[in-house]
C-alpha cells in the first residue's frame, strides 16, 4: 500500500472520514451523498462478520450499509488511533477483526455503493478508539473552558465569552489565532465531531463557545489551541407524548407556552436528574459514592450536635451526608453535575416528564434536534429559581426563564 493516501488513516476516527474522503462515487439525483463512500474505499463500523460467506457488515458514520468482500488475498493491518502511515501498524488476520471496530476498506466500490471487494482492510480497535476519545476528554475537562460569548472584535479577533466556574462567573478573553484550530456546529448537527472549519466572523454574542488551551495566571485570558463555538436553544418542557419508533418526542415549552417536537437521533445524550433526595452520588468530585472521610477527619462533612449533619441551603442539590453540591468556591457547580448524571434510554422517558433539552439552531424552530436531554428536570429547574433567589435576584416568572444562559450543555466533549 503506498504511502501517498496512508493520511486517510485518520478517517477511521469516528466523524472525520468527511475531512479525509476523495471525491464521492457519482450517484443519481434520488441517492444520498455518503462521505463514508468514494470510489474506491469505504470507512465505518463493523457491524457484523461472516466468516463463512467473508463478508463484513460496515455501517458509515452516514449510516449506509456496506458489504466488504474479503478474500485469501486481501490484507489486514491494525493502525493505532492518531497514525498517519502504516510504519506502525501491525498485520493482523480476518480473525482479528471485531464487531465495534472501525474499518477502512480498500477496493473498487459498487455503482450501487453497496458493496466493495477489499483488496487492503485497516482496521482500528473499538477499545484503542475509545482510550483516545477518553484521553482527549480528560484534556479538555482539564485544559478547556466553556462559556457563552457575549462580545466578539473582529478588528482585534478576540472574543469574549462569560464563563462558570467554581467560584462564579468570570469573563474571559480569548484571542484567534491563525494557527488555532477552529470550528463551528451546523444546524441541526448533535456530535462534537460534527463540527466544521469556522471563522471568527460566524460567531454571535450568545453563542455557546468551548475553547482548549491554557490560561492567564488570574484566569482572565486563554492562549487557545482548538475553539468550538455553535449557535444552541436549551429549552424546557413538559414531554405529552413519546414515539420511540420514530424517535419523537412532544413537548409543552414552558417558557413560550407552545408544542414543540424534540427528535432524538442515535448520538444524542440522555441523562436522568435524582431526586433530591437520591443526589449523594453527585456531590463530590472523582470518586463520588464510593464513601468520605469519617467524621472528625479533613475533607469530611461537620457534624452537628446529635449526630446530624448540615443541611442544604434553599436552591443547594443535597449531596453526600446531607451536603450540598457545591464547587470549591461555594458555587453550585451545575454544569459538572451534569455531566455527571447517569444516561438512561429513551425507553425511560415518559410522558408528564420535565425535560431540559440543547439543540442547535435549525431551520424549523418548532423542531429541535438533541443534543442532549435532561429528565426528570423539576429538581434543577427549582434549584436554580432558588439559587437565583439566593444571590438577590428577583424571582423570574417562570422556572424556565433565563435557562440558556444558566446551563450550556450544547457542546459536548469529544
Amino acid at each position: 500500500m503506498r504511502e501517498h493516501f496512508l493520511a486517510i488513516a485518520l478517517a477511521l476516527l469516528p466523524g472525520t472520514a468527511c475531512a479525509y474522503a476523495q471525491t464521492p462515487q457519482a450517484t443519481s439525483a434520488s441517492q444520498q451523498v455518503d462521505k463514508g463512500i468514494t470510489p474506491n474505499s469505504a470507512i465505518g463500523e463493523v457491524k457484523a462478520i461472516d466468516p463463512a460467506s467473508n463478508k463484513i457488515m460496515v455501517k458509515t458514520d452516514a449510516g449506509s450499509g456496506v458489504t466488504v468482500t474479503v478474500s485469501d488475498k486481501t490484507v489486514y493491518m491494525r493502525l493505532a488511533p492518531g497514525e498517519t502511515t502504516l510504519t506502525n501498524a501491525t498485520k493482523i488476520t480476518l480473525a482479528d477483526v471485531a464487531e465495534g471496530d472501525r474499518v477502512w476498506a480498500r477496493g473498487k466500490v459498487s455503482k450501487d455503493l453497496k458493496s466493495v471487494p477489499a483488496a487492503a482492510l485497516i482496521v482500528m480497535n473499538k477499545a484503542d478508539i475509545e482510550k483516545k476519545h477518553e484521553a482527549e476528554r480528560t484534556e479538555w475537562r482539564r485544559r478547556g473552558i466553556l462559556g457563552v460569548v457575549s462580545a466578539v472584535n473582529t478588528e482585534t479577533k478576540e472574543i469574549t465569552i462569560s464563563s462558570r466556574s467554581m467560584t462564579g462567573t468570570q469573563s474571559v478573553i480569548i484571542p484567534v489565532a491563525e494557527k488555532v484550530d477552529m470550528r463551528r456546529y451546523a444546524p441541526d448537527s448533535i456530535k462534537f465531531s460534527d463540527a466544521q472549519p469556522g471563522t471568527i466572523g460566524e460567531v454571535k454574542v450568545g453563542d455557546q463557545l468551548r475553547a482548549l488551551g491554557e490560561r492567564s495566571p488570574d484566569g482572565s485570558r486563554v492562549t487557545a489551541e482548538k475553539i468550538v463555538t455553535g449557535s444552541f436553544r436549551t429549552v424546557a418542557g413538559t414531554i405529552t407524548a413519546v414515539d420511540a419508533a420514530s424517535g419523537e418526542i412532544k413537548v409543552n415549552d414552558m417558557q413560550t407556552k407552545q408544542p414543540l417536537t424534540v427528535v432524538i437521533k442515535q448520538d444524542a445524550v440522555l441523562r436522568k436528574f435524582p431526586a433530591a433526595g437520591e443526589m449523594a452520588m453527585f456531590g463530590r468530585g472523582p470518586g463520588a459514592g464510593q464513601g468520605g472521610p469519617p467524621s472528625g477527619q479533613p475533607g469530611a462533612p461537620a457534624q452537628r450536635p446529635g449526630g446530624s449533619r448540615p443541611q442544604p441551603a434553599a436552591g443547594e442539590a443535597p449531596g453526600p451526608g446531607g451536603r450540598g453540591f457545591r464547587g470549591s468556591g461555594g458555587s453550585l457547580n451545575i454544569q459538572e453535575m451534569l455531566e455527571r448524571l447517569p444516561t438512561i434510554a429513551l425507553a425511560e422517558v415518559k410522558v408528564g416528564d420535565t425535560i431540559i433539552v440543547s439543540s442547535t439552531k435549525g431551520a424549523d424552530p418548532s423542531r429541535l434536534t438533541a443534543i442532549s436531554l435532561v429528565a426528570g428536570a423539576d429538581t434543577l429547574l427549582n434549584m436554580m429559581a432558588a439559587r437565583q433567589q439566593q444571590s438577590g435576584g428577583q424571582s423570574a416568572p417562570n422556572p424556565a426563564a433565563g435557562l440558556g444562559s444558566g446551563i450550556q450543555f450544547g457542546i459536548g466533549l469529544p
